[in-house]
């Protein structure tokens, strides 16, 4: 079956409504148009019965009943519609001014409604005498046919206005929801010329209903991600075919060269060392691209064992310690904390930081490590000093194949710019984040990390 429109279900839910609140309205109406009945019969009934006991009193037996029978019989004849019927303390019938009055009628006193042959009546029994327990029995009846027929107009009337109401809402409503929802049906089109190749569309927040503008501005902040990632993509690919095409062209061309002419075993022996060396950081590459790839479907699971970051630090800074030391540069630790976490994992990370930091460290600079167990975290900052880094600069530093700026790019192979871009998906894959702190002489990269 074809799923409704919101339109269609947004009109049949007012139509529904509608139909409710009609029905409702109609039946509470004619309600009270019985009760408003009941009370005038009630009026009158009462105000007759008055009259009959002004007229019949002292009327105690049937004989002096039977003596004021004419004057009975012309007050009834007054009114057409209301019938009297007299009964003796013994049940024997006294009087009855019409011949086809309905024989069984409720005993009780009170007001009753009765239907008989198609008549109905409305039932009024009283005692002549309320003050005497043997006194005779009036009961007044009152013809109610032309009311009965009209609370049934009245009820056919009901249901014709709802029929009516409901079906005009409808149209109404679709037509509203048609309206209403036009700002929707423009979000569709938007939607459906999204293309690799026009992410640059957007909807006017402005001329949305406040109900729509919310998600019309999440609908233009998902177009601006797909944009910024689409943009990402493309000079991610540009930068691969940048940086495989420097050292295929140098294979190319030193293996071209190599051929030219025959050459002594050595000769082969040093051409091969130099391809391997151009083959070996093509590998690292390619590793280093397959690892961000798992680390963006979320396949790096780290383990989860306990650690010392400070043991782990000094391990690093020990490994550095001689390159530090052919830069003349300091390198010192300050804290501890425990964490639990994958060890090869932080150290990887942890080495991609140190070592950019001995690369742009200035002769008798310093690399510091700091860890901080805070309330809320582990904190592990790497700070050295040398040239700063542009503010403007910051947000892109873990940018895959991004050097900050021309001063920092190394301009050979031994560094593609994926780094920072390893160490961000580790730091994310166990939970914390990582950020760049820069100012005139220093640059501190500081990572927070969850202790579990």
């Amino acid at each position: 079956m074809r799923r409704l429109s919101l339109g269609s279900r947004l009109a049949l839910l007012f139509a529904a409504c509608t139909a409710v609140v009609s029905l409702f309205a109609g039946v509470l109406f004619s309600r009270a148009s019985e009760a408003h009945f009941i009370e005038l019969d009630q009026q009158l009934l009462d105000g007759k019965l008055i009259a009959l006991r002004s007229a019949l009193q002292g009327a105690d037996d049937p004989v002096l009943f039977a003596e004021r029978k004419t004057q009975l019989q012309d007050e009834m004849s007054h009114q057409t519609d209301l019938a009297l019927r007299v009964r003796g303390a013994d049940g024997g019938l006294w009087f009855d001014s019409s011949p086809n009055l309905p024989t069984d009628l409720p005993a009780q006193p009170g007001l009753h409604t009765v239907q008989s042959a198609g008549t109905a009546y409305r039932v009024y029994s009283a005692p002549l005498q309320p003050e005497r327990a043997d006194s005779a029995q009036l009961t007044l009846l009152l013809d109610i046919t032309h009311h009965q027929h009209f609370l049934q107009r009245m009820q056919h009337l009901i249901w014709l206005t709802v029929s009516l109401c409901a079906l005009a809402t409808a149209l109404l409503g679709a037509w509203a929801a048609r309206s209403g929802l036009r700002p929707l049906r423009r979000m569709s089109e938007v939607a459906a010329g999204v293309s690799a190749s026009s992410l640059t569309q957007r909807l006017p927040e402005d001329q949305m209903p406040a109900e729509l503008a919310e998600l019309a501005h999440t609908f233009n902040a998902m177009l601006g991600r797909l944009d910024d990632s689409f943009q990402r993509l493309s000079a991610f690919s540009a930068d691969i075919a940048h940086e495989l095409r420097t050292p295929l062209s140098n294979l190319l061309t030193h293996t071209q060269v190599t051929l030219t002419r025959p050459r002594g075993l050595e000769d082969y022996r040093e051409a091969l060392h130099s391809n391997l060396e151009e083959l070996q950081w093509m590998a690292q590459l390619v590793n280093d691209m397959l690892y961000l790839a798992k680390a963006d479907h979320g396949l790096l699971m780290p383990k989860r064992e306990p650690l010392q970051l400070g043991d782990e630090a000094d391990l690093l800074l020990e490994y550095y310690a001689p390159l530090a030391e052919d830069a003349q540069v300091r390198l010192t630790r300050h804290g501890d904390a425990p964490i639990r976490g994958d060890r090869s994992m932080l150290r990887r990370a942890l080495s991609n930081l140190l070592d950019n930091a001995l690369r742009f460290t200035p002769p008798q600079g310093a690399v510091e490590v700091r860890i901080v167990d805070g309330d809320k975290g582990l904190q592990l900052s790497i700070e050295n000093s040398g040239e700063g880094i542009p503010a403007a600069l910051l947000p892109r530093l873990f940018d895959r194949f991004y050097r900050a700026d021309p001063a920092r790019r190394e301009g050979s192979s031994e560094h593609a710019g994926l780094g920072l871009a390893i160490t961000q998906s580790i730091i994310r894959a166990h939970g914390g984040t990582i950020r760049c702190e820069s100012g005139p002489g220093w640059t501190r990269f500081v990572m927070e990390l969850p202790r579990t």
